[in-house]
């Protein structure tokens, strides 16, 4: 059984670890696996059709715990105890919830305090008590619905049989002071690790506004013994150099060789299948969400990936969201792709035809399935973006159109 500590409107942990308000779906994701041993069942739900309009959930079944996350910024916006028999809590170092405390709400108010008077609600048949960042939730007998209705739960307990005192259900924990109102907050200090955090990428384009040829970053970090953000604008280029990436974004969380190219038979060059003795490399900036792969012979940039990270595509989780944007000169305006943007509404709104798709089908080289089934790559200038089959975009493809770099 978990022990953990409760801290309205800030985080539910022990020693250990902390499940933090704000804090990415990552790095919870790590804890999860890092704690695997204690923490034994996790479940994902999320709209595998619309996974914008309602939000992601970690149910961990085992210990009665729910995370939910705010399915755009993907950052945790609610923690739910949903059962609270199977874990342990308590609230500066006092017990409310556990096998020898019942959490009645004597045992409530004991233990937080006195608050403003509850509500009964009859869709729930509950009586709700609040804190500020702090819900709980007491199921009442349906005999005794009309007379909770007309008295506070303090007066109506008193009033009633030992038997029929109700305890909490359930116990939420979020940012403010409504929980319907409540809305995901910027991720916590605790949560950066001296690492860069992406706020914004912007796609740049060339003066023809045709051909992209970089990215402006707005980036955000904790500089060290500081206890606040500062932002960085930064911009990188087709054709910069590995120096001067290093120099605008730090060193990669990691770096990969390309062994092999499989888009090359597409290309129009009569020298597609020549073989190289440069191998070119990605730098892969998981905490921003992008990939930017160097040529192996002059060490420049020569294409940048941006991911949206949506559950249900194979490289969830690897990536933080690149919260990107682009815009695309459209028939009657610009079209700004986000990775929000259902790609039907992209192209309903462009002035040609992008053509047929390629049929992507990610596979690992260990693991030859992949449960999410095949995307598809569309061409668009020198852009080219993954859609998955529920039409929102995967990821962006940014390359250099020209044949040379030097």
């Amino acid at each position: 059984m978990l022990d953990l500590n409760v801290l309205p409107e800030r985080s539910l942990g022990n020693e250990q670890w902390s499940f933090a308000l704000g804090m990415p779906l990552s790095q919870i994701v790590q804890i999860l696996q890092t704690h695997c041993r204690v923490i034994k069942s996790v479940e994902v739900i999320y709209q595998e059709k619309r996974p914008i309009e309602s939000d992601l959930v970690l149910n961990l079944n085992s210990d009665g715990i729910k995370l939910v996350f705010d399915s755009t910024a993907q950052r945790l916006k609610v923690i739910e105890v949903f059962n609270m028999s199977k874990v342990k809590l308590k609230y500066c170092g006092n017990y409310f919830n556990s096998p020898q405390n019942k959490p009645t709400p004597e045992q409530i108010e004991q233990a937080f305090g006195a608050t403003r008077p509850g509500q009964y609600d009859a869709s729930l048949q509950s009586y709700i008590v609040s804190f500020r960042g702090l819900t709980f939730f007491f199921p009442v007998d349906a005999q005794f619905e009309n007379f909770f209705a007309k008295h506070s739960l303090s007066s109506a307990t008193s009033s009633l049989p030992t038997d029929f005192i109700p305890a909490v259900s359930r116990m939420c924990i979020y940012a403010g002071s409504q929980l319907n109102e409540t809305t995901a907050p910027a991720m916590p200090l605790s949560c950066y690790h001296g690492n860069l955090y992406l706020d914004s990428a912007e796609v740049s384009f060339k003066e023809n506004g045709k051909e992209c040829d970089g990215l402006d970053l707005k980036l955000i970090t904790v500089p060290d013994n500081k206890n606040e953000t500062i932002i960085l604008e930064k911009s990188v280029k087709f054709g910069d150099s590995v120096q001067q990436v290093l120099a605008i974004l730090g060193s990669p969380c990691k770096i990969f060789y390309k062994l092999q190219d499989k888009m090359k038979i597409h290309s129009a060059s009569p020298r597609k299948l020549n073989e190289t003795r440069h191998t070119d490399y990605f730098y892969n900036y998981f905490t921003l969400g992008i990939d930017i792969l160097f040529d192996g012979k002059f060490h420049q940039v020569k294409k940048f990936l941006l991911h949206t990270n949506f559950p249900g595509h194979y490289n969830f989780n690897i990536y933080y969201r690149c919260d990107f944007k682009i815009k695309l000169l459209g028939e009657e305006n610009c079209v700004d792709v986000t990775p929000c943007t259902l790609w039907n509404d992209v192209i309903g709104q462009l002035p040609f035809d992008v053509g047929k798709p390629v049929v992507l089908n990610r596979a690992s080289s260990t693991n030859n399935t992949n449960p999410f089934g095949s995307n598809f790559c569309f061409g668009l200038r020198n852009m080219i973006f993954e859609v998955m089959s529920n039409n929102h975009i995967a990821s962006v493809t940014l390359y250099n159109p020209q044949k040379q770099l030097k």
